[in-house]
């Protein structure tokens, strides 16, 4: 007999929690298990593997978890199979947010990377308001959210480059490597401020099972089974920017993420979102742990930032998918 949804969503969990609790002693050197338990001073590999490895693994698993969940609440809300978490520009608005913290100069003070933090945060949240205000003034549904997200992300892109003109050699190379994406911390500080942050917000998309499911069929089905669809469109897009700000905050924009993992889950737990909002935060979460493992080993001693295999996976994904639309609008 077929397994359901329910033993295919817990396989899903075994696979996702084993990889994060083997990938801290994995990388260019193995770190044994037994350094958690040793007695006496803690030596160099015994604190690279809990002020370094730890932390980086948990928040690779809360970014791509975020971003996985972000992409499939912005599939279900456009009904776009290429949507994702920077479809209305909040990568874009995060990163300008936090490149104008390093050309003001607040990123070279002591509180630097709060500063910038703070800055990509602001800059996620400005755009998503940015994009719902532009939405309610023209009263046309997603569509018109969607293109306006188009808009003011390449707005944002134009300022960003605008910048990094202004910007000298040294704050050019910050900027740079941050637009790359990372998952590399050091301690458990912003780790800390943004795990509950992102998990209420999570939850709160995980209660709207039903709208999401809903929505999928369209906003005038939806309204009449007792959704109040604008409310609902709002909210769900709230959620996911702050969770997504909150993680670009700390990561830098990481791509295609979004993209890949939604679609990866539909076909093994079908298309109800009870199963597919945990499923995509499993898988997405395992899913960059693994990336920045083969980012730590593949290059080894030095380190391929994550956005960057993220990019090379998904520019391809993104084809494989646009070919499959078009295949199934030609029918």
């Amino acid at each position: 007999m077929k397994p359901g949804p329910t033993t295919r969503l817990f396989v899903l969990g075994v696979l996702a929690l084993s990889v994060l609790a083997s990938a801290p002693f994995l990388g260019s050197e193995f770190l044994s298990p037994a350094l958690l338990w040793t007695t006496g001073p803690a030596g160099p590999e015994r604190e690279i593997l809990l002020v370094l490895r730890f932390p980086r693994v948990l928040l690779a698993f809360l970014a791509g978890g975020s971003l996985g969940v972000g992409g499939l609440v912005f599939q279900s809300v456009f009904r776009n199979p290429l949507a994702s978490p920077y479809t209305l520009g909040v990568a874009s608005g995060a990163a300008f947010g936090a490149a104008l913290t390093v050309i003001l100069g607040l990123g070279a003070t002591a509180f630097g990377p709060a500063w910038q933090t703070v800055g990509a945060f602001a800059g996620g949240l400005g755009v998503m308001a940015l994009v719902q205000a532009l939405g309610r003034v023209a009263g046309r549904g997603s569509a018109t959210l969607l293109l306006a997200g188009v808009a003011v992300s390449f707005s944002c892109s134009g300022a960003m480059l605008f910048l990094q003109y202004l910007a000298d050699f040294t704050q050019t190379f910050r900027l740079v490597r941050w637009l790359m994406g990372g998952v590399a911390t050091v301690g458990y500080g912003g780790l800390a401020v943004a795990a509950p942050l992102v998990l209420c917000c999570l939850a709160g998309v995980y209660r709207l099972d039903r709208e999401q499911d809903l929505l999928l069929l369209g906003e005038e089905l939806a309204a009449a089974r007792g959704v109040a669809v604008e409310k609902v469109v709002m909210l769900l897009l709230f959620l996911v920017t702050v969770a997504i700000g909150a993680v670009v905050a700390l990561c830098g924009p990481i791509g295609f993420v979004g993209l890949m993992i939604p679609h990866l889950c539909r076909p093994l737990v079908g298309p109800e979102h009870r199963y597919l909002v945990p499923a995509t935060m499993l898988t997405g979460g395992g899913f960059l742990v693994l990336a920045d493992l083969l980012g730590r080993t593949l290059i080894a001693p030095a380190e391929l930032p994550v956005g960057v295999l993220t990019a090379l996976l998904g520019g391809p994904f993104f084809l494989v998918v646009l070919w499959r639309s078009r295949g199934s609008s030609d029918r």
